[in-house]
């Protein structure tokens, strides 16, 4: 596969902005070193009769025919039966230099990083042990050319160091490191939830609601079910709130966003020298949501190890972090979120029987949004209020037939798409407009959403008392209304009467989000 050099020096430049220079050094390196273990294999193919000397040259003439850099040796030691070697080469028209100087500049440090990973891989190949070699001389820096020398990793006064350079994984506990001290920062500023935070009218939610009430003053683990994007985080972090822990660390932990690697490392912390890239000792989720509640989504994604040492914290409270011999305690309520059929993972043997019967002690289920269309405007109007305050806008509501466009929907992303749909609404929506169906409704059924209007107010006539067993159409004839705006004038009055002069009540008995019927109410001259 061949890369142009101006994609090979914008994939470079990004990987420095996006990791930084020590990171980005790494990954560069191993790209090299990746390389150069594949052309030391065809080294040894093409020139198998030949001695080593003779063999070795295949990496250097390959890499000046990929157009990397153009080499000349200078000394040259090897002793594969002995493992001795020691390289000299100068490198002339480094395209890597060529590339950093373009894009970034004079450097202070040399800066043909893939292609040291490149050469420290083909030796290592060919030598069947490590060699690193190191640039002492870089056109990148300001040099006249380019001159690297190469011998075994043992033999050079940094080994430790240099070691790192082989090894993805820390570049990985870096990351990882830095992800969880930014959750910890955003569970301490994020405001405190409460069952106010929730909207829900519905008798599917409001179930839910009250189980989680009969919970919440135990320590029981609870099990919430429901599909993706139903709010299990956020009805946990409820959940906390409502509970004798709430003034202790909430923790949430996204099982499915987990590499395999780092599993345990990341539930039940890590000792230094535990792996390579552990430098030092740090604690697991574990231990940080130690005396407050440890929330586990998408739990069907461990692997079955890791569900063993989970059910061991279960039944015993106790854990050892990885590279440690020490056992140690831990107090947490744990609270378990799923989107998957755990009992049918159970059968096909890819979720521990023992695990699942010990955590499906208090089940929950999340309703669909598609089952709790009532909640739509209250919902609506929550995440109005959130990205009109985000992005500065003043948008109103929605229209009527976005509405009806929801409530024919199915919702296969549920509240989370729906909550995505209205920032995008937000966005194209000018200030004390209302969001029309053409920037929400992408996609959706479009089919009776009139008719799906008109019945919609006819329910609400009917149920609400604006008209005692009348559809809409009956209303607006018994009415008299020489125009739908005399209708809808009289349907905003009759609810506001029936709502006690509440705005947001009469807006519910609507079907529509506040601001919404705020609008709607200043157009008629109602408030």
């Amino acid at each position: 596969m061949l890369l142009h050099t101006s994609a090979f020096g914008a994939l470079r430049d990004e990987l420095f902005e996006s990791l930084g220079t020590k990171n980005a050094k790494g990954v560069l390196f191993r790209i090299g070193l990746k390389s150069g273990e594949a052309d030391a294999h065809l080294a040894r193919r093409l020139r198998a009769d030949a001695s080593d000397e003779d063999a070795f040259a295949v990496g250097p003439q390959l890499h000046a025919l990929e157009g990397a850099v153009h080499v000349t040796q200078v000394q040259l030691e090897i002793d594969i039966d002995s493992g001795h070697y020691l390289g000299e080469f100068i490198w002339r028209n480094s395209f890597e230099a060529e590339q950093h100087l373009a894009s970034q500049g004079l450097s202070k440090e040399p800066v043909c990083w893939q292609q040291i990973g490149y050469a420290s891989g083909y030796t290592s190949g060919f030598m069947k042990a490590p060699v690193v070699y190191k640039e002492v001389e870089c056109v990148g820096k300001g040099d006249d050319q380019c001159r690297i020398i190469g011998k075994p990793l043992q033999d050079w006064e940094d080994a430790d160091e240099l070691q790192n350079l082989f090894s993805r994984e820390k570049l990985a506990e870096e990351l990882y490191s830095l992800h969880s001290e930014v959750q910890n920062l955003r569970d301490i500023i994020a405001p405190a939830l409460t069952p106010d935070h929730i909207v829900g009218h519905s008798p599917r939610i409001a179930v839910a609601l009250k189980l989680m009430e009969q919970a919440a003053n135990t320590d029981v683990t609870v099990l919430m079910l429901g599909e993706t994007g139903v709010g299990k985080e956020t009805l946990a972090g409820v959940l906390h709130k409502l509970g004798t822990r709430r003034d202790d660390p909430f923790v949430a932990v996204n099982c499915a966003a987990l590499p395999e690697g780092l599993v345990e490392a990341e539930l039940f912390g890590v000792e230094k020298g535990a792996y390579t890239g552990a430098e030092v000792s740090r604690a697991g989720r574990f231990e940080r949501a130690h005396g407050g509640t440890l929330f586990l989504d998408e739990i069907s994604e461990l692997t079955l190890g890791s569900q063993s040492k989970l059910l061991r914290v279960l039944q015993h409270g106790e854990f050892d972090r990885v590279g440690d011999s020490r056992t140690r305690k831990v107090d947490v309520r744990l609270i378990i979120a799923t989107n998957a059929e755990l009992s049918h993972l159970v059968r096909e043997g890819k979720f521990r029987a023992d695990l699942f019967y010990r955590i499906n002690i208090f089940p929950i289920m999340i309703p669909p949004l598609r089952e709790r269309l009532d909640d739509l405007p209250g919902l609506i109007e929550k995440f109005l209020d959130r990205f009109n305050s985000r992005h500065g806008r003043n948008v109103l509501g929605i229209t009527d037939k976005a509405m009806a466009c929801f409530r024919a929907y199915h919702w296969p992303g549920n509240i989370r798409e729906l909550e995505n749909l209205i920032e995008r609404g937000v966005i194209l929506t000018e200030d004390n407009e209302l969001i029309e169906e053409s920037s929400v409704c992408i996609g959706m059924p479009m089919d009776n959403v009139n008719e799906s209007r008109v019945t919609r107010a006819g329910e609400l006539v009917s149920t609400h008392g604006c008209g005692a067993e009348k559809n809409a159409f009956q209303l607006f004839v018994n009415q008299g209304a020489a125009s739908f705006d005399d209708f809808e004038k009289n349907l905003l009055r009759g609810a506001m009467e029936s709502a006690g002069g509440n705005i947001a009540k009469t807006a519910r008995l609507l079907g529509m989000s506040t601001p919404q019927c705020r609008y709607r109410m200043k157009k008629f001259k109602l408030a």
